[in-house]
């Protein structure tokens, strides 16, 4: 497969400095299959050419495949993480209560890349009123409870498609790190949001212990990441888009054991035997929690501010 790359210069703050190289390119395309670009996927540790930024501290991919070919493997993108979406959903939904009382209200919520829907159903559970989610995969949509689904939108997010203004709340989850431009979705999110509102991303942290320890043999270095956050690139990404009170959290993620095992760096034949007897053991279902390497990250749209 032969794919046209394209440079670009750092997609949060903009610097052309691409002297600090994290790592050289290492990926096949041939090597990619139907759940290349699916969440929760086993890990395939591949990466394009990655770029430390020396102003924002962001990890970008530069050159990376076009803005096209890489919408279309997320519409293609096969979806079996149904079990996993649901812990994730509530584990997220932790964070809601400190949240919510600090929203104009409850009317208005947007779940970009949605998935299954799973948080969907938390937001209605808590009083959320007129919910959508965006997601462009068919085989995670066609996974959602029929509860949600009518709430779920086929395709990749625009903010055209929505009235300004119109939200208390917009979440998204292990999304941003997908996307071709994060800041324009954070600015298009602003205007989106009512004043008072608030953006909730979920998303990796590159210099979380995790990812230290583990290197290039972490899973959050794939090719589905076009861009890694820290703490200071995940603020000067909010606070660039206009965002206002920002915080920044760890995450205490719980899934599954056979989940974690997934996760692990194994050899892959020795992960898959490892996979189909825990998954034959009752105990493959216990329940973990772990700091996985992953923050919430929390900005407001300021009371005073209209557009």
């Amino acid at each position: 497969m032969k794919i046209e790359m394209v440079t670009r210069l750092c997609p949060v703050c903009c610097s052309a400095d691409q002297s600090h190289i994290f790592a050289e390119a290492d990926f096949d395309p041939a090597a990619w299959d139907e759940y290349a670009f699916a969440s929760r996927k086993t890990p395939e540790y591949m990466h394009y050419r990655l770029i430390s930024c020396p102003r924002c501290d962001l990890l970008y991919a530069s050159p990376l495949p076009g803005l096209e070919m890489l919408a279309q493997a997320y519409m293609d993108a096969a979806y079996d993480a149904g079990v996993e979406s649901e812990y994730a959903s509530k584990t997220y939904a932790g964070f809601l209560p400190a949240i919510m009382r600090r929203l104009p209200d409850l009317g208005g919520a947007l779940d970009i890349g949605t998935g299954d829907g799973a948080f969907l159903a938390q937001l209605l559970a808590r009083g959320f009123e007129c919910v959508v989610g965006v997601e462009p995969s068919k085989a995670a949509m066609s996974a959602a409870i029929g509860s949600v689904k009518p709430f779920i939108r086929h395709g990749l997010f625009r903010v055209e498609d929505f009235r300004e203004e119109s939200f208390s709340l917009v979440t998204c989850f292990q999304t941003v790190e997908h996307l071709y431009d994060p800041l324009k979705l954070c600015r298009d999110v602003f205007a989106l949001l009512k004043p008072g509102g608030a953006l909730f991303l979920i998303c990796h942290n590159r210099r979380s212990c995790s990812a230290l320890f583990l290197g290039l043999k972490s899973p959050i270095f794939d090719t589905e990441h076009l861009q890694l956050f820290s703490h200071s690139s995940a603020f000067f990404l909010l606070d660039k888009a206009g965002f206002k009170n920002i915080g920044i959290m760890p995450v205490l993620n719980k899934y599954p054991l056979h989940y974690w095992l997934k996760l692990s760096p194994l050899p892959l034949k020795l992960k898959q035997e490892a996979l189909a007897r825990l998954r034959r053991r009752h105990f493959g279902n216990l329940s973990i929690s772990l700091p996985a390497g992953n923050m919430a990250v929390v900005g407001y749209k300021s009371r005073s501010c209209s557009i």
